[in-house]
């Protein structure tokens, strides 16, 4: 993507990154609801072997989305709440 595409894009997607990054978690099931649905890791990244020899090594595409921190971000903060305030044991999301 050259330069000069890139900064009109970057203004259009900026308000939804404003909208994600101002969500505020205050209800429990919210919060367990988005910790399944957003996963720890990228679930794009493999390894393909073949008796302990690394073929193919796909990495993440998760960064190519351009909303991924703001996504990351909402997910710590579901952590967080369940953990702070509600008292759960947020292993179970790893």
């Amino acid at each position: 993507m050259n330069r000069s595409t890139f900064y009109p894009l970057s203004a259009l997607l900026h308000p939804i990154r404003q909208r994600l990054e101002a969500i505020e978690i205050s209800d429990p099931q919210t919060a367990r609801s988005l910790c399944k649905l957003i996963p720890a890791r990228c679930p794009f990244e493999r390894q393909i072997k073949l008796f302990d020899y690394t073929l193919v090594r796909i990495p993440p595409l998760c960064k190519l989305n351009p909303f991924y921190d703001q996504i990351v971000n909402l997910r710590f903060k579901s952590l967080v709440y369940l953990a702070d305030q509600c008292g759960e044991d947020v292993t179970l999301y790893f």
